[in-house]
């Protein structure tokens, strides 16, 4: 077995239709997992797992449709998996939503609930619905996508910032918890990546001009650069890393100032 071989696992990654969550799915697939494709949309998740069945010649994708904000929907998610592909070796809880942009100040008191329902609660509901699977087996991967949100402070996206920092949280809790059980538990923390989610930061051509000038890489992130991380935290390769952070922004958050 190589390092980054998945062959054989079974993957759920939530928000996968698009974005980081899809290029993750396909990365997890091209290296021999099969994963199933969720987000709001049937069709959606649809288009995703036939395009990496073609991908891949043969079928390794499955779509099923689930809303993070119902606990219902992410059981029978979890109960679908399990009835097409079997027992659950790797979750990749990638979906979030950020109702608000501005000043904390101006947040509703249903957005802070909604960013918190979502961006934590689910992830939460999720690992314990999967959690007896990888028990049972004494081994598993569960990989949470935070942000570099969740290291420093914000004028137009605090509440989302809180809720990432709480993820963080979450995923070193949870290491602890699980460890005996052989499941690492670890974090992804994005920079700016030039998904449809993240279109407010960098849009505007200007916004990403000072971006690019900020990043000591020079650029704002892709998917792809996000997707790399998770098959190594995934995989045989991150088989000692737990409870981690592992920051992917080229470089951002080290720069300090300009």
């Amino acid at each position: 077995m190589t390092f980054f071989d998945l062959t054989g696992k079974v993957a759920i990654i939530t928000g996968s239709s698009r974005g980081i969550g899809r290029a993750i799915a396909v990365a997890l697939a091209d290296a021999g997992a099969r994963v199933v494709i969720s987000s709001r949309k049937q069709a959606a998740c649809e288009e995703v797992a036939a395009a990496i069945n073609a991908r891949v010649g043969e079928e390794r994708a499955i779509a099923v449709a689930a809303s993070i904000s119902e606990k219902t929907a992410l059981e029978a998610l979890v109960a679908e998996t399990r009835a097409r592909f079997g027992t659950i070796d790797i979750l990749v809880c990638n979906a979030a939503s950020n109702p608000h942009y501005g000043p904390m100040g101006g947040i509703s008191d249903d957005q802070f609930r909604k960013i918190f329902d979502n961006n934590v609660l689910a992830n939460h509901w999720l690992v314990h619905m999967v959690a007896p699977d990888m028990i049972a087996r004494n081994d598993g991967a569960i990989i949470i996508v935070s942000s570099i949100g969740a290291l420093v402070g914000s004028e137009v996206i605090g509440g989302y910032n809180v809720s990432k920092a709480a993820d963080l949280q979450l995923v070193r809790n949870l290491a602890v918890e699980f460890g005996r059980h052989n499941i690492r538990v670890n974090a992804i923390a994005p920079g700016v990546v030039r998904t449809d989610f993240a279109r407010a930061l960098w849009e505007d051509p200007q916004a990403e001009a000072d971006l690019k000038r900020f990043t000591p890489l020079g650029r704002i992130g892709e998917p792809d650069d996000v997707a790399g991380a998770a098959v190594f935290l995934a995989s045989r390769a991150g088989n000692y890393v737990s409870g981690q952070a592992i920051v992917v922004d080229g470089g951002t958050t080290v720069r300090g100032s300009l």
